[in-house]
């Protein structure tokens, strides 16, 4: 959210978002009146999204939905595709690129190869597309990934997320703040999950959270973390991965964060080294010459042992950068994320999920 300076530096802020406020309140009516109209479908559909502008962490939870549902179902997920170079409906084979499907489709289909995965800014075009795949192939599950605001289809099962560190209560709409739509729209919600949270987090703290959020008791909520996996290397066949527990306290670390919010990753990496460097850049950055330039001077006041770390969606961009030196792939490294639920609430939050699409399953069923 932006600091109360600011908004004072630029009061024209206020009066606009204002205007937007009405705008989209008028839009949501008019869904809610049936005047625009929401499309359903025949399988489950989960929406996983959030009130503000990015960096809630979406993305570790889709990829716990993808882990938890693809054992039992054909499982696709349906992005716009943010930033990508491609227009309309693409589908995502073994070989797309960030530039083709956007860092974050293009990152889930890497880790997750057997899952289908496409990107179209139309939602109801896509999800028509999908369910036109040959039966084999024809998803059970679709998860959209950041479609809280996308109306136009009607998810089953709608999943809200919010950064812990910038709850939505405590932000304004945009461009004061960063939220799309007024707080009214948890109604939407069927759930709720508090995102980045401490790892030792009480319940105590949880609880205050929830009564901050007014969240419907009907509601189920939950609590997640960030878990740091091994370094994977960016380039595998040069770089070998290696635990983060292998970063000694004077390793040399450039990190490169193309991300909304990279000051939870730097605190990581300062738990295993002092010697952490930092080149930030905007939220999905596409890496230009100017970038690798700062990257080289950098580097050049460092060691040459100097390791490069970067986040799975800057990975997915700098691999089609050509710009970006051979010499330097032996030493870059991703560090991968999850989503781990707090209080032991991953079983809960499992079997509701699971619960839910055996639900749809069986009610298409006996439409049948």
């Amino acid at each position: 959210m932006k600091s109360n300076k600011t908004n004072k530096q630029y009061p024209v802020a206020w009066p606009l978002a204002l205007c937007y406020g009405l705008g989209v309140r008028l839009r949501n009516l008019c869904f809610g009146l049936g005047i625009l109209p929401s499309e359903t479908y025949p399988i489950a559909v989960i929406s996983v999204g959030n009130l503000s502008a990015g960096g809630a962490g979406k993305t570790p939870l889709v990829e716990y939905l993808v882990r938890l549902l693809s054992p039992r179902y054909r499982v696709a997920v349906l992005s716009r595709g943010y930033r990508r170079k491609t227009k309309g409906y693409v589908l995502a084979s073994a070989s797309s690129t960030a530039r083709e499907i956007g860092d974050e489709p293009s990152q889930i289909k890497r880790k997750y190869p057997s899952v289908t995965v496409a990107v179209d800014g139309h939602r109801r075009r896509g999800m028509r597309r999908l369910l036109a795949l040959p039966e084999a192939e024809r998803p059970q599950v679709v998860v959209l990934d950041d479609a809280f605001q996308h109306r136009y289809v009607r998810p089953s099962l709608s999943i809200l997320v919010t950064d812990s560190h910038r709850l939505f209560t405590r932000d304004r709409l945009l461009p004061v703040g960063t939220l799309r739509e007024p707080r009214s729209g948890v109604r939407r919600a069927d759930m709720v999950v508090v995102t980045k949270c401490d790892p030792a987090m009480k319940p105590i703290e949880s609880r205050i959270i929830e009564d901050e959020l007014r969240i419907d008791i009907s509601r189920p909520r939950f609590f997640t973390s960030i878990a740091y996996r091994r370094l994977e290397g960016v380039w595998p066949e040069e770089c070998p991965a290696r635990e983060l527990s292998s970063l000694g306290a004077d390793t040399d670390v450039l990190l490169i964060a193309g991300i909304a919010d990279p000051s939870p990753l730097i605190e990581e990496l300062r738990r295993h080294t002092e010697q952490v460097v930092a080149l930030t850049f905007p939220d999905h950055h596409t890496f230009h010459r100017t970038d690798i330039d700062k990257i080289r001077v950098a580097l050049k006041k460092q060691r040459p042992e100097t390791l490069i770390l970067c986040t799975e969606k800057d990975a997915e961009r700098l691999r089609t950068t050509p710009l970006f030196p051979a010499e330097w792939h032996a030493r870059t490294y991703a560090l991968p994320i999850e989503a781990t639920f707090l209080f032991g609430a991953s079983s809960r939050f499992d079997e509701f999920v699971i619960r839910h699409v055996e639900t749809i399953e069986k009610s298409h069923i006996l439409r049948r």
